[in-house]
């Protein structure tokens, strides 16, 4: 497994974390290491499950881009908490 570290920045409260969490915690491949204030860090089968992560957080309703310059990149959307 690939460990990457994924930008979240909408992802600030603990509330936001939960629900990013509750978004990819049952995708197969994947291990959740380390969750924080606009951050998560994860370990993954292979680059296919990483594109499936960064979806379902996108869907979730958050920006996304990892710290290589992978997944996907757009406008903040605020998140949950920003409203």
């Amino acid at each position: 497994m690939k460990q990457v570290k994924i930008s979240v920045p909408d992802m600030q409260s603990t509330h936001c974390q939960t629900r990013v969490n509750n978004a990819i915690k049952d995708i197969n491949g994947v291990q959740i290491d380390n969750l924080q204030a606009g951050e998560i860090t994860v370990s993954v089968a292979s680059e296919s499950t990483k594109e499936e992560v960064v979806k379902a957080i996108e869907k979730a309703g958050y920006s996304v881009s990892d710290k290589e310059n992978c997944g996907t990149s757009e406008k903040p959307k605020g998140g949950c908490c920003s409203k």
